[in-house]
């Protein structure tokens, strides 16, 4: 028999939940314009490899069986292409979902987790949802300042977690700047390296943190394969840990949380060192190539390593305009509104032709 009572009560979630807003995605498409340039996302705009693509298809005989759980393939060829210990590397669906992890593991109710400001959004959503208190350290100089991390850390924190380059400004901490500040966190402090864009930086005084890894206990790094290797549809990245940090994570981490797909197009990918060569070659010269164009017309080019740049307009113009008028020309790039520097446009660097199209796009809104 069925009980027609009239009951109001609703399942609530949590209240850290409920404080958190969706996470906002870079605009994708625009009224009557099939296909735009898109460079909202900081996606590759030279894409994967073919071998890459080769190993993708290649899967679709086997989608009846379960991954290799283990994923020793992949996980022997990133070692082998980084020079790092495959038992220290763990494989996520994305760099996200490690760094979940990596606070469901370590972070509980009441803790604090120390955000350098310009790290991963998601960090802050997965910090919050686990019932942390989140402390966000300024990055007055556009980048991550270990002074600024250092006066947030306090005897509840468990946790530091900063992007190193960081997004939207695409500047990293400097190699010496980052072995003082992990010098000066309690050893019972992990300290997480998010390296989303690491892969396009070859500056001498960088630090990735796989040698900070290797010699200590208490630093995790993160990679992901979406930039730089073309494969942000996948959803796959990487971790380098203490073997007890690899031991923690394991322990909640899903049986099968890598696609085979993803697994097979990951390995291929990190082996084609041609491909990722050429992408950070091309990368890195058109960084130079737009920096001087877009300076000449009297833009400010704010200095990147990533594969994406920030832009601030001279005479009052403002980057909502510079969208407006990029969109009106089938570009979308992303205006930086929170979570960066006020007053500037983020945009995603494209292929030569790509970026020639921005530029006289730009130049055009500047005169005009």
């Amino acid at each position: 028999m069925i009980d027609d009572r009239t009951d109001t009560r609703r399942p609530v979630p949590l209240a850290s939940i409920r404080s958190l807003a969706p996470y906002r995605q870079g605009k994708a498409k625009l009224d009557d314009v099939a296909q735009p340039l898109k460079l909202s996302s900081n996606e590759s705009m030279i894409g994967p490899s073919e071998k890459a693509i080769a190993a993708y298809r290649d899967c679709g005989a086997r989608l009846a069986l379960y991954p290799d759980g283990s994923q020793a393939a992949l996980r022997t060829a990133i070692g082998r292409v980084h020079g790092l210990d495959p038992d220290l590397i763990l494989c996520g669906n994305g760099s996200d979902e490690l760094i979940q992890l990596i606070i469901r593991a370590y972070v509980g109710q009441g803790d604090d987790v120390v955000i350098s400001q310009n790290s991963f959004a998601m960090a802050f959503v997965h910090a919050i949802a686990q019932g942390a208190n989140v402390v966000t350290a300024p990055e007055a100089g556009m980048r991550p300042d270990a002074d600024a991390i250092l006066a947030a850390v306090s005897p509840r924190t468990k946790l530091v977690i900063l992007a190193s380059p960081n997004n939207p400004i695409g500047q990293y901490i400097p190699r010496e700047e980052l072995l003082r500040l992990h010098r000066s966190l309690p050893s019972d402090v992990l300290l997480l390296i998010d390296g989303a864009y690491a892969d396009y930086v070859d500056e001498p005084d960088f630090e990735a943190g796989d040698g900070l890894v290797q010699r200590q206990g208490n630093v995790v790094m993160t990679r992901t394969f979406s930039k730089l290797y073309g494969l942000a549809g996948l959803r796959i990245g990487w971790m380098y840990a203490p073997e007890e940090v690899i031991d923690s994570v394991q322990r909640i981490r899903t049986p099968f949380n890598v696609n085979a797909a993803a697994l097979a197009a990951a390995e291929a990918a990190v082996c084609d060192t041609d491909h990722a060569d050429m992408v950070r070659h091309e990368n890195k010269t058109e960084l130079a190539r737009i920096a001087e164009r877009v300076e000449k017309v009297g833009m400010r080019f704010i200095p990147s390593v990533a594969n994406f740049y920030l832009l601030r307009f001279p005479n009052g113009l403002t980057p909502d305009g510079a969208a407006r008028h990029l969109e009106a020309r089938g570009i979308i790039p992303r205006p930086v509104n929170a979570g960066g520097p006020a007053e500037v446009l983020r945009i995603t660097v494209g292929r030569p032709e790509q970026n020639d199209r921005v530029i006289a796009a730009l130049t055009e809104f500047v005169g005009a």
